[in-house]
């Protein structure tokens, strides 16, 4: 059982915001994960709203570039993205303009922040 004083002072530490859509489940895992320790969110939903240059450039950061984008998914290869692999400030500007390109989730946690399910990561942030 969760101590209702250090769910309030963790609370208080963390500014949590997951990018990810209705439909991923790792997205909805880190949801529950969240929700079940007491811990407010942020969920952005990338079909309605995308991440900013400045977000992504903050998260890349952490993670690198590669790490963001979803090369693997369905979306990736019907863009034809496959025959001509982008790279660097390329994979940006692709990620603003279509948000759907992201591995999810994206959690970041004010200058922090991960790809996936990641909850050893997030165990550890205060």
């Amino acid at each position: 059982m969760i101590d209702p004083r250090s769910a309030a002072a963790t609370m208080r530490r963390v500014n949590i915001q997951i990018f990810g859509t209705k439909k991923c489940a790792d997205t909805r895992k880190a949801e529950r994960w969240f929700k079940e320790r007491g811990i407010k969110l942020q969920l952005v939903d990338l079909k309605e709203k995308g991440m900013s240059p400045g977000e992504v450039r903050s998260v890349a950061a952490k993670v690198g570039i590669e790490a963001l984008i979803d090369r693997h998914g369905a979306r990736y290869r019907d863009k034809g993205l496959s025959f001509a692999a982008p790279t660097g400030t390329r994979i940006e500007a692709l990620l603003v303009d279509d948000p759907l390109l992201l591995r999810t989730p994206v959690v970041r946690n004010g200058r922090e922040a991960t790809v996936g399910w990641k909850p050893e990561v997030w165990a550890t942030w205060s």
